[in-house]
């Protein structure tokens, strides 16, 4: 593979890279105008529940580390193949090629925005910037880490200092009188901790860098927890920034809150500030996606659960068919429109369910390993015994509860996620009956998984069959 390159500061700006995203900012305008500054107690418990699952997840790629496909073969060693199947494909493959379509979506729309006037079609500079992203890829880690390192550093860097001067009302715009609280109680919070867990969702996307990395068994829990405490400060530096600068109303009513927050605090500078904020913010997560995909579905391509053409890589060592594969993807929902219709952030919602079920076996997993497997080395262990992962399975099934204040929405959300599992169960069904060949139940022995990441197994398989 050759010289590990990777230290703390990259494993950080990936973890970052993927989580702050245009929608993130969003979501922060939509909890903020809801409740005021409280929204920060709804933050700060869907990030301590997030910080559980990576805790758990580092166990996990501490017991078997340098996998590429993380946890698909985690969850291969635990549950099945089965169900990794569904939680990967559905909590990962699907949610995140949908997320990295919309954030080139809001890409195209901002520079379209722009240049009024022009008659350029927003999905023409959405598709400009993934085919550049997708050649950066495939020429390695090398080039995604100097790209990612440097966007999400800038962007962080903004927020920090804009969410700063609005904290503490040292901006040259006016200082909006308005009460700072807009609701305490407790339902109202904890209403609003499923909007708030999509602020930190995604951390895990590091582990597929393990291999990468100088010091992994050091960067990747340590790299994972910073990135979650990093995006919890500079959130709560915005809302209260956010109280200071906009009225609640404006704010609640934006699609751009953040860029109408610049305006407010800094006047034209600030809302030009704020649209290459939003630039970096497509630009760090459709990078990351990209990157931690490719990875992802190698990693299950390398376990038999997807098509054997996923594994193939370049000269640069960088899985092209998944990126070549995500890219296509990227593009083809945005020029079809899909990526714009009012209907995106039910869907976005629903797969966000899906990525918590995938959370859900993450923990499940540190329970299942930790029973089978009592003795075995781990370079990083969750501290309280089966305490945090048993809070992480109640506390994510608590945010699904929590996912929609509203019982129709919620009944929607629930159904629409029924048919998609039903959708991937049948396709589980069909590779592992006809495909793959093996127990749909049985978990693979950790020694085979980890034995599947070099290219002699397939060899030897296809021999020995």
């Amino acid at each position: 593979m050759g010289v590990k390159k990777l230290g703390l500061g990259s494993v950080i700006a990936t973890g970052v890279g993927l989580v702050v995203a245009s929608s993130c900012l969003l979501s922060i305008g939509i909890g903020s105008s809801a409740i005021g500054i409280p929204f920060i107690i709804s933050m700060v418990i869907a990030c301590v529940l997030n910080i559980v699952t990576l805790m758990s997840i580092a166990e996990l790629n501490s017991l078997m580390p340098d996998l590429t496909g993380g946890l698909a073969q985690y969850s291969l060693a635990c549950v099945g193949p089965f169900i990794t199947i569904i939680c990967t494909v559905g909590g990962y493959v699907l949610c995140n090629t949908i997320a990295g379509s919309v954030e080139g979506a809001m890409f195209g729309n901002t520079i379209a925005g722009l240049f009024d006037g022009t008659s350029i079609p927003p999905w023409v500079f959405c598709v400009v910037l993934v085919l550049l992203l997708m050649i950066a890829n495939l020429n390695g880690v090398d080039v995604f880490i100097k790209i990612q390192d440097f966007v999400a550093y800038a962007l962080i860097g903004s927020l920090v200092i804009m969410g700063i001067m609005g904290a503490f009302g040292i901006g040259t715009g006016e200082i909006v009188q308005q009460p700072k609280v807009l609701a305490s109680d407790f339902s109202s919070i904890t209403g609003l901790c499923g909007l708030a867990f999509f602020l930190f969702i995604g951390g895990e996307y590091v582990v597929p860098l393990t291999k990468e990395c100088k010091n992994a068994k050091r960067d990747i829990p340590l790299g994972m927890i910073l990135s979650m405490i990093i995006i919890l400060a500079m959130q709560a530096f915005l809302t209260f920034g956010f109280g200071n600068y906009t009225s609640w109303e404006e704010l609640g009513a934006s699609t751009t809150p953040h860029i109408l927050f610049g305006q407010m605090l800094l006047g034209p500078i600030g809302k030009y500030w704020m649209v290459i904020v939003s630039l970096l913010a497509v630009i760090s997560s459709v990078n990351t996606i990209m990157s931690s995909l490719s990875y992802i579905l190698m990693g299950m391509s390398k376990i038999g659960l997807l098509p054997a053409f996923f594994n193939k890589t370049n000269k640069k060592n960088a899985p092209y068919m998944g990126i070549l594969f995500e890219a296509a993807a990227f593009c083809l929902i945005n020029i079809t429109g899909l990526s714009t219709t009012d209907s995106l952030s039910f869907l976005i919602s629903v797969l966000a369910i899906l990525w918590m079920l995938s959370y859900i076996v993450s923990n499940l997993n540190v329970l299942l390993l930790r029973r089978r497997l009592p003795n075995a080395p781990r370079n990083f262990k969750v501290p309280l015994g089966p305490v945090i992962p048993i809070i992480g399975i109640m506390g994510t099934g608590w945010m699904i509860y929590n996912i929609d204040p509203d019982w129709a929405v919620k009944g929607q959300l629930y159904m629409v996620c029924g048919i998609i599992i039903l959708a991937l169960t049948v396709f589980a069904f069909f590779w592992l009956k006809f495909r793959v060949k093996r127990p749909f139940f049985k978990p693979y022995p950790v020694k085979e998984v980890m034995a599947m990441e070099n290219e002699l197994y397939e060899k030897y398989h296809k021999k020995k069959r």
